[in-house]
């Protein structure tokens, strides 16, 4: 005997059924409120800088998103695995953004605002299309708008590919209501539909993969509140009867996408080095901080304090954690299952939450936290459903009336608005984000050395105590053994950065950085051959690092393999054409082999990329000389001892260019500087000897 759509509490899915829902002007109001609310609550980000976490992979040291549209651009979105991620329409959205506003970090944040307050409105939507309720909808649409766990998915420009694929998802899920309602009542062409629903989707998962859980949640859809499933007399829908398995084949197009986007992505993350090995953790690891991580995800929703960008991994967890995570997931769904005929809404939402959380819940591990507050961006919305409509199911059955229910859906509301107001002040730059950090989670590690490095240019010395503080937490983590090394080379001290790169070559002995940076210290300490080893390893592991290939041309040009030299310094140039040192290093090869125009081009689009090296003006100046122009080889002497005037050698030359153009006193005065500053400077000596100014 079949049950009927009354016996399991579905009897309020048309929006006829609800009052109020019938006033469009008050729909209407509700999304205006809610879309101006959410911006105005996060309006803060338009003042907000880029940050060193994954920002420089993303957009703001991506020379291919930099670029903007192009053809060039865009193929290179498609094909890309760039940071061990596959989701060319988020590529597409960056380019569009410096397309549009160029560098101009604000206004990338507001993009960012903009599709997170348009997801808030559709969801409102789709919930109240799905459901027919009014307030209940817009309840759930506002807390997905203004919930503190939401602020890193929205003021975070690399995370952008959440809240482009959370669009493409509220536009699924419409569509497939367009669809569901077409078919069953046959007044729509709902071919259509669900053909646009299976072209959004598809755009969701080229916008970042964690969609792949989306086919599953249209299934629960059908279960309620679509109504779509044939229920027999037992609680699960026969899964045999015609209508039931046409419910699945029509899902199968989704399920193919979505399998093929998991096949991909696997790929591009294990060859970018994303994917975690088993020998770091183990399966039992993964396992059980997946199922910690279930209950730590509800935690941060209920009551969000201590949020953090980073929540680094434990490797393994106290068995009373477990324990209490398994025993919380088991009564979650043991509850939402005996629930299901009079609660439905608690198994769709509590299968939602659990279920979008499994490509994210560390499994397979991607990268080297336990949890994110980014992964709960679509996952969160299940757990409000299940929530928001149990509670008003408890009320109705103990005589609650809305009055009581409206103002405690207010102050929750009022809440988020106001932790989430705190909340987006961290993100205003790296400094603030990772001193934030550092004060919310126990011996993090990834947050001290992220701190150093965005402290690097400016406060050295407080850069390299950070890094100390996270190698003194985690003496094997290479990022921060690797950061240490570089800031003390860039000091001089050489000898202090080797066995620190060492360390980290012990646990990465393939990281390209890594090796690059050692053969740079072994090269600097006099070890080129051994250097050129580690550039070679560098380059093996990354033949784009346009670092190690300049590196590897310098030293090559040591050797006086002019030819190859240049090949290397060529490709550094073409990799990452904006590095100033790449251009001058060439230009100092083509000025050995005499190749003057050549090198003249690169030395001025060096000074172009770094006006303040007073070494390129030298340089250019020597190879205006060699052609006789003299004027401009003066020009470029007297730019160079503006920026160091205790250059003997700029003092020498510029003294040689003056006595080109008969200005012997001038040049004698510079030829007397240049014996100033360097005593044993024999050529030096000998112009003044000529000159007859020895005195």
């Amino acid at each position: 005997m079949a049950i009927t759509r009354s016996d399991i509490g579905l009897n309020q899915t048309s929006p006829s059924a609800q009052p109020g829902v019938r006033s469009p002007w008050l729909t209407i109001l509700l999304a205006v409120a809610l879309a101006v609310i959410t911006i105005l609550v996060f309006l803060p980000v338009r003042g907000f800088d880029y940050v060193n976490y994954d920002d420089g992979d993303y957009v703001m040291g991506n020379r291919e998103v930099q670029g903007g549209l192009t053809a060039h651009s865009i193929a290179w979105a498609f094909t890309t695995g760039h940071a061990a991620n596959w989701h060319p329409i988020t590529w597409l959205s960056h380019m569009l953004d410096f397309q549009l506003f160029g560098n101009k970090p604000g206004l990338h944040h507001l993009t960012s605002l903009l599709f997170h307050a348009a997801n808030a409105v559709l969801l409102f939507f789709v919930m109240r299309r799905l459901t027919g309720t009014q307030w209940r909808s817009a309840f759930v649409a506002a807390i997905f708008a203004l919930h503190p766990v939401h602020v890193e998915s929205v003021a975070w420009l690399s995370e952008r590919k959440d809240v482009l694929s959370g669009f493409f998802w509220m536009l699924t899920m419409l569509f497939y209501a367009r669809y569901a309602e077409g078919k069953k009542t046959e007044k729509t062409n709902y071919i259509v539909n669900y053909v646009v629903c299976l072209i959004c989707f598809a755009l969701g998962l080229m916008s970042k993969p964690m969609l792949v859980t989306l086919p599953c949640v249209l299934l629960l859809l059908d279960f309620w509140p679509l109504n779509r499933f044939e229920m027999t007399e037992g609680r699960l829908p026969k899964l045999r009867d015609r209508t039931n398995a046409l419910l699945l084949l029509e899902k199968v197009p989704f399920l193919m996408l979505a399998i093929a986007s998991s096949a991909v992505t696997f790929l591009v993350q294990q060859k970018g080095g994303a994917v975690a090995s088993m020998a770091s953790l183990s399966f039992a690891d993964r396992l059980f901080n997946a199922l910690v991580s279930y209950l730590r995800y509800t935690q941060k929703i209920l009551w969000p304090n201590d949020l953090a960008v980073l929540y680094p991994h434990p490797g393994s967890w106290p068995v009373w954690r477990v324990s209490v995570a398994i025993f919380f997931i088991i009564a979650a769904l043991a509850i939402a299952f005996w629930q299901m005929r009079k609660q439905p809404f608690l198994l769709v939402g509590t299968l939602w939450f659990f279920g979008t959380l499994v490509p994210v819940i560390g499994i397979v591990q991607v990268g080297i936290q336990s949890m994110a507050d980014r992964y709960t961006y679509i996952p969160s919305i299940g757990f409000s459903i299940a929530v928001t409509w149990a509670v008003v199911y408890f009320a109705s059955r103990f005589s609650i009336g809305n009055k009581v229910l409206s103002v405690v859906g207010v102050a929750l509301v009022a809440a988020c608005v106001a932790v989430t107001s705190v909340q987006i002040g961290y993100w205003r730059n790296s400094e603030t984000l990772f001193k934030r950090t550092i004060s919310v989670t126990d011996k993090n590690y990834l947050a001290w050395n992220n701190l150093g490095f965005s402290l690097s240019k400016t406060r050295s010395s407080e850069a390299m105590q950070c890094y100390r503080e996270s190698i003194k937490i985690n003496p094997a983590y290479a990022d921060a053994l690797n950061n240490l090394g570089h800031a003390l080379a860039e000091q001089g001290k050489v000898l202090e950065a080797l066995p620190l790169y060492e360390a980290a070559l012990k646990q990465q002995p393939k990281n390209a950085d890594v090796n690059n940076n050692y053969g740079n210290a072994l090269a600097e300490s006099g070890k080129v051959d051994e250097g050129i080893k580690y550039y070679l390893i560098a380059l093996a592991a990354n033949p784009n690092h346009a670092d190690a290939h300049n590196n590897y041309g310098i030293a090559l040009a040591m050797h006086g393999k002019l030819d190859e030299a240049v090949l290397e310094l060529q490709k550094a140039v073409e990799l990452d054409p904006d590095k100033a040192s790449a251009h001058s290093n060439l230009g100092n090869a083509f000025a050995v082999q005499h190749k003057l125009d050549r090198a003249t081009a690169h030395y001025l689009q060096a000074i172009r990329l770094k006006p303040d090296e007073a070494q390129v003006h030298n340089n250019l100046g020597n190879v205006l000389s060699e052609q006789t122009k003299y004027s401009e080889a003066i020009e470029q002497y007297e730019l160079a001892l503006k920026l160091n005037t205790k250059n003997p050698e700029a003092h020498y030359n510029l003294g040689l260019a003056l006595l080109h153009v008969a200005k012997s006193d001038e040049a004698i005065a510079h030829f007397r500087q240049a014996v100033q500053l360097r005593p044993n400077y024999p050529e030096a000596q000998r112009q003044l000897t000529a000159l007859g100014a020895t005195k």
